[in-house]
Parts: C-alpha cells; structure tokens; sequence
C-alpha cells in the first residue's frame, strides 16, 4: 500500500510520525486521515462505514477530555496513540467527563523511537511496518527500528 501523508504547517514532526504509526495500527476498511489538527470535527485518523457513519475516532497526542467524549460519543472505537509521557497525558484526563472511558486505550509509543524516526524524516519515505505482539519492527528508509507499544486502558 502507497499513503501520501500532507504535513500541517502546525504539526511537529514527531506529531506525524505518531499519525501514520496510528493509521498503520489500526488499518481497517473506511480509514482515513482526518482533518484532525486543523479542525476539532475530526480526530487524526478517523473511520467511516459506507453510509458515512463514524466507525473509530482515533487521536494523536495528548486530546482534551471534551475532544475525546465528543469522539466516543460518535464512534463505535475509540483510541489515543501518543509519543508522550503515557503517565502525564492521563493525568490531563482524571476527574474529566469522558464517555465510554472503560472501552478508550491510550497506545504509547516510546518517546525516543518517535523523535529518532522523526530525525530521519526526508521528502519521499519509505516505511515498513510489521507488528507481533505490539512490539512494532519499522523499516524506515532502509534503516530497521523497533519499539514496544504499552497500552493504557482509561478505564
């Protein structure tokens, strides 16, 4: 499969990575990157059956509470892939009005491997991504990295 993944001029580097990693992971029939940082309609990546109904609403980063429960609400899945510290982003959420808390993951990759992918970012990538047991291998521009996903359920 071949993406072509537009940078917004508000999107670090790492942000992106953090996007495309997520849209790998979760890859099912109807994904899409949303309009996510430039608009609060939609998250970063986002699914939709045929008929246009919301089918997950997935963020990157650390998403206000009220973004996340807008979200929930909307779709049927729902999950936050982030390259931050995972301790710190569910802090910002504790004691906040989030539907469907109990269903939410928080995925966290680990912060270094994302700013050492983001390093390596030129014009045109090439990116492999290959998955066991949520370690993630990534071939990325010829250069094989790896990294473990934790997962942090809100619940």
């Amino acid at each position: 499969m071949s993406l072509r993944v537009a940078r917004h001029p508000s999107e670090t580097a790492a942000f992106l990575v953090t996007r495309v990693l997520a849209y790998c992971l979760e890859f099912r029939e109807g994904l899409a990157f949303g309009a996510g940082i430039a608009t609060t309609d939609e998250p970063a990546v986002i699914a939709r059956d045929l008929t246009g109904a919301v089918t997950a609403w997935i963020e990157v980063g650390a998403p206000e509470a009220d973004r996340l429960h807008h979200g929930s609400r909307l779709a049927e899945y729902t999950a936050v892939y982030t390259h931050r510290d995972p301790g710190k982003v569910l802090a910002r959420w504790d004691g906040k009005r989030i539907h469907g808390r109990e269903d939410i993951v928080l995925h966290a990759y680990d912060g270094a491997f994302v700013d050492d992918v983001a390093q390596r970012l030129e014009r045109r990538n090439r990116l492999t991504v290959t998955v066991t047991e949520r370690h993630l291998y990534v071939d990325f521009n010829g250069e094989a990295l790896e990294t473990q996903v934790t997962d942090h359920p809100l619940g």
